[in-house]
């Protein structure tokens, strides 16, 4: 049974709905498994949240499930012997967001989640560290790393 009437489903899911399928998409790449992929994180919301203390705490729960939620799919067998890429253009209106996304997309995951969440949800480096129970430290270097990473391939790709 759900914890909620259907209208304030709606208003969590025009509140979250965009975060969440573009977080998805980071992860998974393409359209199809990151609707599976929110729809899943929805419906974890609607029958198996916990009691949230507020709206920031219910932000962080559904960032964390929707990133674990892709983990599993990015490690199931269907998902290891397919290999797709949407043209991820169609979600961001500037070019050159679309051609950074793609190449975030191809981060290793532990520095994809960090980049995106600080970058493009304008979360701050306590506030990730808080989601995803790890240290501040653990998160800077993740951050470190990753835009190390990103330069290098931005760069090879004439982004400068």
């Amino acid at each position: 049974m759900p914890q909620w009437s259907s209208d304030n489903f709606s208003v969590k899911y025009t509140m979250y709905g965009n975060m969440v399928f573009r977080i998805a998409m980071v992860h998974l790449g393409n359209k199809e498994d990151s609707e599976e992929a929110m729809q899943e994180a929805f419906y974890k919301l609607l029958y198996k949240s916990p009691k949230f203390n507020d709206e920031g705490h219910e932000k962080a729960w559904l960032i964390k499930i929707t990133v674990n939620l892709c983990r599993d799919i990015l490690r199931s067998v269907w998902h290891k012997r397919v290999v797709k890429m949407d043209d991820i253009e169609q979600y961001y209106n500037d070019p050159t967001d679309s051609s950074v996304m793609k190449e975030i997309i191809n981060l290793p995951a532990k520095f994809k989640s960090v980049i995106y969440l600080y970058y493009y949800e304008d979360y701050s480096i306590k506030q990730i560290a808080e989601i995803f129970k790890t240290k501040e430290s653990a998160i800077k270097m993740r951050l470190h790393r990753g835009r190390q990473l990103l330069k290098i391939e931005l760069k090879g790709n004439d982004y400068e």
